[in-house]
């Protein structure tokens, strides 16, 4: 059995920060000035994304599986809590978009 172990990326508007899962220290630091902040991960790891955007916004999200596939998400960012499905290898989070309810 392969051990895991979880990352987390924490957005809140243009600022980025990676921290470790199990601590809170803070890794490193960034702010998002492309379209997308990509994320790699090893197989077999866990990512959880934490999103804080101050108002009702959506980040559009793009998985990439080990064996190719892409799984394409559009997730709500107000203080919500995602984490990667099993065998992820990189993720792409777009910049915060209004969410438009309908």
């Amino acid at each position: 059995m392969q051990a895991q172990d979880t990352t987390c990326t924490y957005f809140a508007g243009k600022e980025v920060y990676e921290f470790n899962y199990y601590t809170n220290e803070i890794i490193g630091f960034t702010e998002q000035n492309s379209k997308y902040y990509e994320i790699n991960l090893t197989y077999g790891d866990v990512l959880c994304l934490d999103f804080s955007d101050e108002k009702n916004r959506t980040r559009k999200v793009i998985t990439t599986f080990f064996d190719g596939s892409t799984n394409e998400q559009v997730l709500d960012s107000k203080n919500n809590v995602y984490y990667s499905p099993r065998g992820t290898v990189k993720v792409l989070v777009g910049k915060p978009k209004f969410f438009n309810k309908l």
